[in-house]
C-alpha cells in the first residue's frame, strides 16, 4: 500500500503528534508498506539534506508556536508528487496548511482521505490573542466542516472520540491508540551511567516529568507537590525533561521555592536517549488535564516504570493496575501519590498486568489496526465510487469552497 501522511509537524521538531507519525511510519514500513511524508520545511533542515520519502513545502512560524510551521504553496505540485507515488490514500494528521493540502491531492486524484484529531484546540486557545480572538464554539464549528468530507477519522483516545461525537462529525470514527516501540533496550551501564551524570546514587528516588513545558501542561502543580515531598524524603529528586515556553517561569518557581538541588532542568534531550530517562526513573509523572493520548504515559510504561498522572477516559482504559500508575482527580493528591512509588518499600502491584497492558500498546498492534482501518476505508470508497461516481467532495467544481463553508 502507497500512504501519504500530510503533517505540518515532523521530526527535527519535537512533539507527540511527531513521535506518533514517525511511529506509524516507520511500523507501517516494517510490514513493507510504502509510507510519504508531505510536511512543512524547518529551518534545522538544509535545503540540500536528503530526507528518504519526505516532502517539504516552503512553510513560515505560527503564530504562537514559533516552532511550528505553516505551508503556505505546493498543493499542485503535492497533487503531482502523490500521482506519481500512485497513493492509495491520504491520511491528514493536522487541520491547517498540509491538511488542506492532502484534502486536495485526495480530491483531484480521487483517492480516500482519512484524519487523525490529534490536539485538543480548546486547551490551546491562549496562545492566539490570550483567548480573546477564537472561541470554543469556533473550533467546534471549524473541526467539523474539516472532517465533514473525509472518508474516516481516527481517534487516538475514547476522549477525542467523545469530543468528535460533540462536534458532530459525521464521518465514520474509529478509536487507535497510538502505539509505542515496546522493544527498545535499556541496560543497567544505561541507567547507571545517567544517574551518574546528574549526580545520583544507585537508591537516589527519582521522579521524572518529560515533555514539552507549555503552561497548559500545569507542570507547576508538580513542581508545588514536589516542595512537599522532599520534607520526608530529603534525597528525592525531580528531573524536568524538556524544554518550551513555561521553563523559565517554572525555573522561576523552582528559585522561589529553594528547591534547585531537588528539581534539576535537564534542557531538551536527544530522542534516542529518552527511553534512558524513563528506565532511570522510579516514577512518571504529569499534573496535565489536557492529554488526549498521553504518548509519554505510554514510553513510561514500556521502560516498567510506574506513572502518576490526572484522571481521564484514556487513563482509565490504561491504568488497571498499581503496577502501571495511579490517576488522580485532584492535583492535592500528586504528592501522596509520588510518595508511595518514591518510598520503594515494597513493589507495587502485579507486574504480570503491566506487561499484558505492555503489549497492548505495542507500535505493532497500532500499525495492524491502523492498515485494517484503511483497507477498509479503502473498499467502502471504491464501492461508493462505483455506485456513484462521487469523489472525496461530491460533484462541485471548486473544492475550496466546500473547505471554508
Amino acid at each position: 500500500m502507497n500512504i501519504g501522511l500530510f503533517t505540518d509537524t515532523y521530526y527535527p521538531q519535537v512533539s507527540g503528534v511527531a513521535t506518533s507519525i514517525l511511529t506509524l511510519r516507520e511500523t507501517l514500513e516494517a510490514q513493507g508498506h510504502q509510507v510519504y511524508i508531505f510536511t512543512s520545511t524547518d529551518p534545522k533542515v538544509a535545503k540540500n539534506v536528503y530526507e528518504r520519502n519526505i516532502f517539504r513545502f516552503p512553510s513560515f512560524p505560527f503564530t504562537g508556536f514559533p516552532d511550528r510551521r505553516l505551508a503556505y504553496s505546493g498543493a499542485l505540485h503535492a497533487v503531482q508528487i502523490a500521482k506519481e507515488l500512485d497513493l492509495d490514500i491520504v491520511h491528514t494528521q493536522t487541520e491547517f496548511s498540509m491538511g488542506m493540502i492532502g484534502k486536495f491531492v485526495a480530491f483531484t486524484l480521487k483517492i480516500p482521505a482519512i484524519h487523525t484529531y490529534h490536539t485538543m484546540y480548546q486547551d490551546y486557545l491562549h496562545y492566539v490573542a490570550n483567548g480573546k480572538l477564537i472561541k470554543p464554539g469556533t473550533v467546534k464549528t471549524a473541526i467539523r466542516n474539516y472532517l465533514k468530507n473525509m472518508e474516516g477519522v481516527v481517534a487516538p483516545s475514547q476522549l477525542v472520540l467523545d469530543t468528535m461525537l460533540e462536534y458532530g462529525v459525521t464521518a465514520p470514527v474509529r478509536v487507535i491508540p497510538t502505539g509505542v516501540n515496546v522493544h527498545s533496550e535499556v541496560t543497567t551501564e544505561d541507567v547507571a551511567q545517567l544517574r551518574t551524570q546528574f549526580g545520583f546514587e544507585t537508591d537516589t528516588p527519582v521522579a521524572l516529568s518529560l515533555g514539552r513545558l507549555a503552561f497548559e501542561k500545569n507542570i507547576e502543580d508538580t513542581i508545588n507537590a514536589f516542595s512537599k515531598i522532599v520534607d520526608t524524603i530529603p534525597a528525592a529528586k525531580l528531573l524536568i525533561a524538556g524544554d518550551g515556553p513555561a521553563r523559565e517561569s517554572l525555573e522561576k518557581r523552582v528559585t522561589d521555592l529553594h528547591l534547585e538541588k531537588s528539581i534539576i532542568f535537564t534542557g531538551m534531550i536527544d530522542h534516542s536517549e529518552v527511553p534512558k530517562y524513563y528506565a532511570m526513573a522510579d516514577v512518571f509523572v504529569s499534573s496535565s488535564d489536557s492529554e488526549s493520548q498521553g504518548l509519554t504515559y505510554l514510553e513510561a510504561l514500556v521502560q516498567h516504570t510506574p506513572i502518576v498522572v490526572m484522571d481521564s477516559p484514556y487513563v482509565e482504559w490504561l491504568i488497571s493496575d498499581p503496577s502501571i500508575g495511579i490517576s488522580l482527580n485532584t492535583v492535592e493528591d500528586l504528592g501522596e501519590a509520588l510518595t508511595t512509588y518514591l518510598n520503594k518499600t515494597a513493589a507495587v502491584g502485579d507486574v504480570t498486568k503491566r506487561d499484558i497492558k505492555i503489549e497492548e500498546v505495542s507500535a505493532e498492534h497500532f500499525g495492524n489496526e491502523m492498515l485494517d482501518f484503511y483497507q477498509t476505508v479503502i473498499n467502502d470508497y471504491n464501492a461508493n465510487e462505483e455506485q456513484t461516481g462521487d469523489s472525496l467532495f461530491g460533484t462541485i467544481s471548486n473544492p475550496f469552497k466546500r473547505w471554508h463553508e
